[in-house]
């Protein structure tokens, strides 16, 4: 393990916990870990650690990367999938429940449907807490992944033409990764439509930093330009008014068609699941790369995982 920057026992609760010199690091110990994460090399550095994953929001990709990163470290993993299951339907506190699962584990993988619930959980539990996305606010492991990913297929992050397509202002995927962008110099258009658009206190805080954020309602304004196109689903169940969520249902649909102008080497991303965002059609071609992008969560989150439990890398 590099002597130079040191993620021993350091909760992962926002991206604006981390520098670029930091995400960079983790992205080349990332690298590392692909052969592994394939199951092509074993290495069993985390044995006897164990993972406590509390999953307390539906989740398919986040939940099992995690699970498959700590058993292809070696390590244990106890869960839960939803507060029904647990003392918390009882009416516990969600403290009370990670000063209990901080005593079974070495660190607790949270998701949870409240903004600032892992922040609560980091300040409570002695254990490192890793946030699996809370509310409409941060995911930063998928943030990791989803920079790894672009980095791995343009090679630079580094002045990328990127545009974030869909619900941008319920998506916390797009929250984190825009704030992450900014240290790399992307330029970053918002395509949405106004009642979706990103929240004005993300762009202020992006144009304090030097970023110049475009934004449109149109997909074919940023179809010919586009480096990546990062598509999100339109989340029906954050609308709290569904009447709402019909007027914007369906708004965006990626096919063939609307490739007819991308550059040959566009890449489409994507954090899954999606509904009808991303025809079908548009898997078989060179511009389909959320499949990949879903996988390297297990290298990434191996890589966190190690670098947090002091596996020695």
């Amino acid at each position: 393990m590099s002597d130079e920057i040191s993620f021993l026992g350091r909760d992962v609760v926002s991206m604006r916990d981390f520098t670029r010199k930091d995400i960079e690091f983790i992205m080349d110990v990332s690298e590392a870990m692909i052969p592994y994460a394939k199951g092509e090399k074993t290495k069993r550095l985390l044995n006897g650690k164990i993972l406590g994953n509390l999953f307390f929001e539906p989740s398919t990709r986040t939940r099992l990367s995690f699970e498959s990163a700590a058993y292809r470290l070696g390590a244990s993993v106890i869960d839960v999938l939803q507060a029904s299951m647990t003392s918390i339907a009882k009416g516990e506190t969600l403290v009370d429940t990670i000063r209990m699962v901080d005593s079974y584990c070495d660190t607790i993988v949270l998701r949870h449907p409240h903004d600032g619930a892992s922040r609560l959980a980091a300040n409570v539990s002695k254990n490192p807490v890793i946030n699996a996305g809370d509310g409409t606010g941060s995911h930063p492991t998928q943030t990791l992944l989803d920079l790894f990913t672009m980095r791995r297929l343009k090679g630079s992050i580094d002045g990328l033409n990127i545009a974030l397509v869909g619900d941008l202002k319920y998506g916390r995927t797009v929250h984190s990764l825009s704030d992450a962008l900014t240290m790399f110099g992307a330029k970053l258009t918002f395509v949405a439509p106004e009642s979706l658009q990103m929240p004005e206190d993300i762009i202020t805080g992006l144009k304090r930093k030097g970023c110049k954020p475009t934004q449109t309602a149109s997909l074919d304004d940023v179809i010919e330009d586009s480096d990546v196109l990062y598509i999100t689903r339109i989340q029906k169940e954050r609308f709290p008014d569904p009447s709402e969520y019909q007027k914007v249902a369906g708004t965006y649909r990626i096919n063939n068609e609307t490739l007819r102008q991308a550059k040959k080497d566009l890449v489409i991303l994507h954090p899954l699941p999606r509904v009808d965002e991303i025809a079908p059609e548009v898997d078989i071609t060179q511009h389909a790369r959320y499949f990949e992008q879903a996988f390297n969560g297990i290298p990434v989150r191996m890589a966190l995982l190690c670098l947090i439990l002091g596996g020695e890398i």
